[in-house]
């Protein structure tokens, strides 16, 4: 069996589908996007089928290899978006080859289900209780939102008490054991992080998220001494050798790896068991499309430290096309009780409407993410 042919469909609302082909007719499909940069990371994969076609599939983790290390130059987002969706493609094929889903390739699932939590308020966050009501009615069991808009280094604190507000009338209206992720998003630097979290801890949240950038881990010693709120990050982390330095440093609760961002299924797979030596749970980021949270759904299952899966029906960014749109089988993502079922057919068990990812590949569109600005002109994080 040899890889002949990749193909691939740039399609809204901001996504990138990956189509990959063998010489005796198995199709694997995968999700290579950064949001915001799709265009770029389709020119990598282009570039990368020189490694791929002719290819044997099944020799996944040699294949990954050959990406990562046989351009010398490597890591990033763009080129680990890349190989994160030809490695989903791989597995995709190597599951529907042996006739079983991919977790069962990986060493077997150890849960039946995973709680799943939906977003709410949007970019700008604005009325969040109602919202969050809504989708308790709809069966979730927990929401995530933005904490704030933009903030400065040093900034006013009527931004913290709109925050305290927000979550305030979240708790109050969804009630006690509701669960609330709030996530900073990056947009809130170490001095008003540390001031925000100490806050927010009266309303027992299951986590604040990226309450500082990535590359400032360092700062999340600070606000660990003044917030015992369980902390998550990584969504902006590409390897397990960035998540190496992470949990060396010792100040995270909970690891999000994207499974369209970090290297695919095999990378996060082994990110996700270096999370678990060091007592760090694990709920991958998944604001993307069908493909992406089936990928994510695979390596849930097989992880013990799994503990809450990001998904994005419905999610603002989605506005003209959702996640079950580009599905033949929309009951595959099935959420009851705040939960989701493991997916039993072969591969990542799903099954792409490729008609309509075909037809939708001719619709323009051209998603960014806005270029948000503080009062006095500085350029702030969106």
């Amino acid at each position: 069996m040899k890889i002949n042919n990749i193909e691939l469909f740039k399609v809204p609302p901001r996504w990138l589908f990956l189509k990959m082909t063998t010489d005796d007719g198995l199709t694997g499909w995968g999700e290579p996007v950064i949001e915001g940069r799709a265009d770029t990371v389709k020119a990598c994969v282009e570039e990368l089928k020189y490694y791929l076609i002719g290819r044997d599939p099944q020799k996944i983790e040699d294949i990954w290899q050959v990406l990562y290390r046989g351009g010398f130059y490597r890591g990033g987002p763009v080129m680990m978006s890349a190989i994160s969706g030809i490695d989903q493609a791989l597995w995709d094929i190597k599951g529907k080859f042996y006739h079983t889903p991919i977790y069962n390739l990986m060493g077997g699932k150890c849960r039946d289900n995973i709680q799943v939590y939906s977003w709410i308020g949007g970019d700008r966050p604005k009325d969040v209780a109602v919202q969050a009501v809504e989708k308790k009615k709809q069966g979730f069991s927990a929401i995530k939102m933005n904490a704030t808009e933009e903030m400065h280094y040093i900034d006013s604190y009527k931004k913290i008490d709109l925050v305290l507000q927000r979550v305030g009338a979240i708790r109050d209206a969804a009630g006690q054991y509701f669960g609330i992720g709030v996530d900073f998003h990056g947009r809130v630097h170490k001095p008003m992080a540390k001031i925000l979290a100490k806050e927010l801890e009266v309303f027992h949240l299951m986590f604040i998220e990226e309450p500082v950038l990535t590359e400032n881990i360092e700062a999340l010693k600070e606000i660990t001494k003044h917030s015992n709120i369980p902390i998550a990050t990584g969504e902006r982390m590409f390897s397990r050798w960035d998540y190496k330095n992470l949990l060396n440093a010792g100040y995270v609760d909970i690891i999000q790896p994207d499974l369209s961002h970090a290297g695919g299924i095999t990378e996060c797979k082994k990110i996700a068991s270096m999370a678990e030596a060091y007592d760090v749970a694990l709920a991958p980021h998944c604001p993307l499309g069908p493909i992406a949270l089936s990928a994510c759904l695979q390596v849930d299952a097989t992880c013990a430290n799994a503990v809450i899966q990001e998904q994005s029906l419905g999610i603002h960014y989605n506005q003209g096309s959702d996640v079950l749109d580009y599905l033949q089988e929309k009951s595959v993502f099935k959420y009851k009780d705040g939960v989701v079922e493991l997916p039993v057919s072969p591969g990542l068990g799903i099954e792409i409407n490729e008609d309509k990812v075909r037809e939708m590949s001719f619709v323009p569109f051209d998603w960014k993410n806005p270029v948000w600005r503080n009062p006095d002109g500085t350029v702030a994080e969106w």
